[in-house]
């Protein structure tokens, strides 16, 4: 493996606009990669690029100057328009199981301006989703339409509060032109900020279609970048490996401990960085059931919230294939060792797991009978149809006795043994619910709330309702008055709720 910095080092292409006094800093190390991963492409320029949402929270945080992107030249660039200096377009290669079945795919409507750094030196990919077509659009028109960019937007920035690994959502324009999907919509650009969009597809293209040396530069580059910790060691694409399956047991953990369900959970949708991407048909859940599905497209189920942890672990395998070539010589020994590795996921997984339901139950320690005191309560919940989220929101703030679930057979026996396993800890009652206070969250991105402020945005260009329902999700553990707005289940007509990839 390469021991320096070599594929970190700086590299730029000349933009169209200076963009030093808006605090751009691009350093664009992708271009040192072997260039089938990727192909240099400008934005598509639009007709009216219109600011309708922009992150001045998140522009701070990468040390941009709000002030001077909060205006028509700030769409210019969010747009594609005009690209500040520095920028090296492109459009990045990957492959994917799209439900199970390989695909040759890439960025068909998005353009990654390039790797801007933050005054701390931190790495993020600037990108615009919706920017126009790439030699990878597959006869799509590369566009994107206002409502799901709205909802990446809301969905990210709500997850990023939850404290769960995100990309996240720094601008969105809108375009003046149409798109065409099952009817007319008004077109959209969405900026989204990761710290990579290198993916498990990425390594499994390179592994279909590039050289084993170039499979070895991709791996050494991700290292670099991701895992620099890892790039002395006599084994590092073990390690590698290791790693980007610890990242997405804790990240699939967290999902399950939300309600969230990914909704398309493609090896294509993967992050190597262990943070969440590409919110298509993304939606959290109400009533605990393990088979909910929000997508429209799953028609078998296969990305069910149950079935999510499995579904992680099935993609890291194909993960595991890509590293063959580097993990031994020998094909067998590498099997070997890829299979001991993935052999760990599903307990490394269980232990986030129930460490997050721990703390969502106000438990410090660890007792034996813990894991079964956790599947008590979410079968109780199941079997009563009960809401989850709200479920642990009374446990929290000790209302049980104002819910349904209080009244159904099983529950009162469950509710004295919880509560004797809680003083069974060396802490406090006050600290147990202190616990649980900044583990359950008052609100959560609710499907019939996303899409009422989604409706007044996109039909009426009313942004006052998606304001303050961001404005709620900001701060998810606070527990106020207030977001007892967002806190009702859905109404009856939303029992067959449907989600969309937005393509």
């Amino acid at each position: 493996m390469t021991s320096d910095n070599h594929y970190l080092n700086h590299t730029t292409t000349a933009g169209n606009n200076d963009g030093q006094q808006m605090g751009w800093h691009f350093d664009n190390s992708y271009l040192n990669l072997p260039n089938g991963l990727y192909t240099l492409v400008k934005p598509t320029p639009v007709t009216a690029p219109d600011l309708v949402l922009f992150n001045e929270t998140l522009a701070a945080t990468l040390g941009l100057n709000a002030a001077a992107l909060n205006t028509p030249e700030g769409a210019a660039i969010f747009s594609g328009n005009q690209l500040p200096s520095g920028t090296a377009s492109l459009a990045q290669a990957y492959a994917g199981h799209q439900f199970g079945h390989f695909v040759l795919l890439g960025d068909g409507r998005a353009v990654l301006l390039g790797e801007h750094m933050t005054p701390i030196g931190k790495r993020f990919d600037i990108q615009l989703k919706g920017s126009g077509t790439t030699p990878y659009s597959r006869r799509g028109d590369g566009r994107a339409a206002l409502g799901p960019m709205l909802r990446e937007y809301l969905i990210s920035e709500a997850m990023n509060a939850l404290g769960i690994p995100t990309s996240r959502s720094l601008a969105v324009v809108t375009t003046g032109e149409p798109v065409l999907r099952e009817t007319q919509l008004e077109g959209a650009v969405l900026t989204r900020v990761a710290a990579s969009h290198i993916r498990v597809g990425t390594f499994q293209y390179a592994a279909a279609r590039l050289s084993q040396e170039d499979l070895r530069s991709l791996a050494d580059y991700t290292i670099q970048r991701h895992y620099p910790e890892i790039s002395s060691s006599d084994e590092p694409y073990l390690c590698l490996l290791q790693s980007v399956i610890h990242q997405q047991a804790s990240l699939v953990a967290q999902w399950m401990l939300a309600g969230f369900i990914h909704g398309v959970m493609n090896t294509d949708n993967m992050a190597i960085s262990g943070e969440t991407i590409d919110y298509g048909p993304c939606a959290f859940m109400d009533t605990y059931h393990p088979g909910t599905v929000f997508s429209s497209i799953d028609h078998g189920g296969r990305y069910a919230y149950g079935n999510q942890p499995s579904i992680a672990g099935w993609n890291l395998a194909r993960f595991a294939e890509t590293l063959l070539p580097l993990l031994h010589l020998k094909k067998e020994t590498a099997i070997t060792t890829a299979q001991g590795a993935l052999e760990k996921y599903a307990s490394v997984y269980q232990q986030h797991w129930l460490r997050g339901m721990r703390s969502k139950l106000g438990l410090f320690n660890e007792e034996d009978q813990d894991e079964s005191l956790i599947t008590r309560l979410l079968s109780l919940v199941e079997t009563h149809k009960e809401d989850y989220t709200n479920t642990f929101v009374a446990l929290t703030h000790d209302k049980t006795t104002e819910t349904s679930l209080s009244t159904q057979p099983g529950f009162s026996d469950w509710l004295a043994a919880w509560q004797a396993r809680r003083k069974r800890q060396p802490y406090l009652i006050n600290d147990s619910q202190a616990l649980m206070h900044q583990s359950n969250p008052a609100v959560i991105p609710r499907n019939h709330h996303v899409e009422q402020v989604l409706e007044a945005a996109v039909h009426h260009h009313d942004f006052q309702g998606f304001h303050r329902f961001l404005e709620a999700l900001s701060q998810p553990y606070a527990h106020t008055s207030s977001q007892q707005t967002y806190a009702d289940p859905p109404p009856p007509s939303f029992k067959r709720y449907r989600t969309f990839c937005g393509t």
